[in-house]
């Protein structure tokens, strides 16, 4: 049995990850780390991870990034793996991340979602046929009215997948009425859509010459990233110092 500690216990997907690991026979949770304890969990909830003293095979963090370097200097010292899932964080915080790897295993990844992260290793096989084709690919994503940045995160790694199995030869293109001018042939069209309830979609469609190809990926709930966590932290508890990914979760 896997025995993890939860960062950011008494958040909304802290509360998610422990209710999917509750029914799961492979792992759980041993303690909570969070300055609100709400008194319904069922394992000790400490306010800052100096205070924890429940021993552990990995720490799950889905908090905030003010809350990240203490985290990241608390694994880095009890060389604790890391599933890193809050994002937003300064370029100071990520080399601190890539540090923290040289003494622990840490995994971060843009989206946590393992559908996701099946769709960015299809498309790079994708973009290695329809590419030299000369199919254009475009990323169309749609989000809740709520989210103030534009593209998503999910949407940037689509296109990162794709241009890396390119070999980085893309630019993007993220507003189209900035100037008229024919689209670029080494393009990759990034657009956002944001209204309603939306929790993420995403088209990925790669056009060519009379036939049209789209891969779409639809959250229908947050808790699909949830479930990716909890998949990582199976994956690395046990793993040597290095910087892990969601692909490699999927293989």
């Amino acid at each position: 049995m896997i025995r993890a500690i939860m960062h950011g216990c008494s958040g909304a997907m802290g509360r998610t990850i422990s209710e999917i690991v509750s029914e799961d026979e492979e792992i759980e949770i041993v303690a909570g780390i969070d300055l609100r304890d709400s008194g319904k969990n069922s394992y000790p909830v400490f306010a800052s991870p100096e205070e924890c003293t429940v021993k552990a095979d990995v720490v799950i963090d889905f908090s905030n990034a003010g809350a990240v370097d203490a985290l990241l200097d608390w694994c880095t010292e009890k060389k604790m793996p890391l599933v890193l899932c809050t994002t937003g964080l300064s370029p100071e915080q990520v080399e601190k991340v890539s540090a923290a790897a040289e003494k622990t295993a840490v995994l971060r990844s843009a989206n946590m979602s393992l559908g996701v992260n099946v769709l960015m290793k299809l498309l790079k096989e994708a973009a290695q046929v329809l590419a030299p084709a000369g199919f254009d690919m475009e990323i169309l994503e749609k989000h809740h009215n709520q989210k103030v940045d534009a593209p998503s995160g999910t949407a940037l790694a689509l296109a990162d997948s794709i241009n890396e199995a390119m070999g980085n030869a893309y630019h993007y293109k993220f507003d189209r009425t900035a100037e008229r001018v024919k689209r670029d042939k080494k393009e990759i069209g990034i657009q956002a859509i944001r209204g309603g309830s939306i929790v993420g979609e995403h088209d990925v469609i790669f056009a060519g010459k009379d036939e049209v190809i789209t891969f779409t990926h639809t959250a229908y709930s947050k808790a699909i990233f949830a479930k990716g966590a909890v998949q990582a932290a199976k994956f690395l508890a046990g793993k040597k110092p290095g910087l892990y990914t969601m692909t490699d979760v999927i293989g």
